[in-house]
């Protein structure tokens, strides 16, 4: 279709917003073509960035494809500390559980956790998120704001990054180390900045931005 102005010409307006859609389509050139296919805003769940939403050189990690395997969500296992988890998010999600029967999580009267920590660490995706959630509810209860990671209370949503983060950060690493597929699709990603498939909380904790915590450790394997 023609769209011109009675002198034939293209308005000002739909020039400058051709130009800048060529200048995005040249910041993907040597990129899967699919990691931008639109996806209906219709039928899709409230929270997700769709990886039409992109921004100039901007990429969503879209769980739609392969890019997914950046996710904490993945099915991506790795050791670290000498025990196995299932995904990035199982090992998030198991330090808000009791780490036995002593631990005070564990005594405080009323409560009663659906899964064990061991559980939890076996999970993936949403399962491994429901049961995150479901912990939250007994940590409102007993009006703590820490988790933990081998006896250690480690405060969960501090100003400044703390150990939690460090942890979340090491923990990556070995995600990216143990799994060939998911350094080679992050590599992939090449100079794009990394954007979250779903809409995070205003100030998120560093911890939560595991994009910028890819972006980093991509910076340092291409060195």
């Amino acid at each position: 279709m023609r769209v011109c102005d009675s002198k034939g010409f293209w308005p000002p307006v739909l020039t400058l917003l051709f130009i800048l859609a060529l200048a995005g389509c040249s910041r993907r050139q040597g990129y899967p073509a699919h990691w931008w296919t639109p996806v209906p805003r219709e039928g899709s769940p409230a929270w997700e960035i769709l990886p039409q939403e992109a921004g100039r050189g901007e990429v969503i990690l879209s769980k739609r494809n392969e890019l997914g395997l950046l996710s904490n969500f993945a099915a991506t296992p790795f050791v670290f500390h000498g025990k196995r988890y299932a995904s990035l998010e199982g090992f998030w999600q198991m330090m808000k559980y009791p780490e036995n029967d002593e631990d005070e999580r564990a005594k405080f009267p009323g409560l009663t956790w659906k899964w064990s920590r061991e559980q939890v660490a076996k999970m993936t995706g949403f399962e491994a998120k429901r049961a995150g959630t479901e912990a939250e509810r007994n940590m409102a209860k007993m009006d703590i704001g820490w988790v933990t990671f081998e006896g250690i209370k480690l405060e969960y949503k501090p100003k400044v990054p703390g150990e939690h983060y460090r942890l979340i950060v090491e923990a990556t690493w070995e995600k990216v180390r143990q799994n060939p597929e998911v350094k080679k699709v992050l590599l992939q990603t090449g100079d794009l900045v990394l954007k979250p498939d779903h809409h995070q909380e205003q100030n998120a904790p560093a911890a939560w931005r595991y994009h910028e915590i890819l972006a980093e450790i991509r910076a340092k394997l291409r060195q």
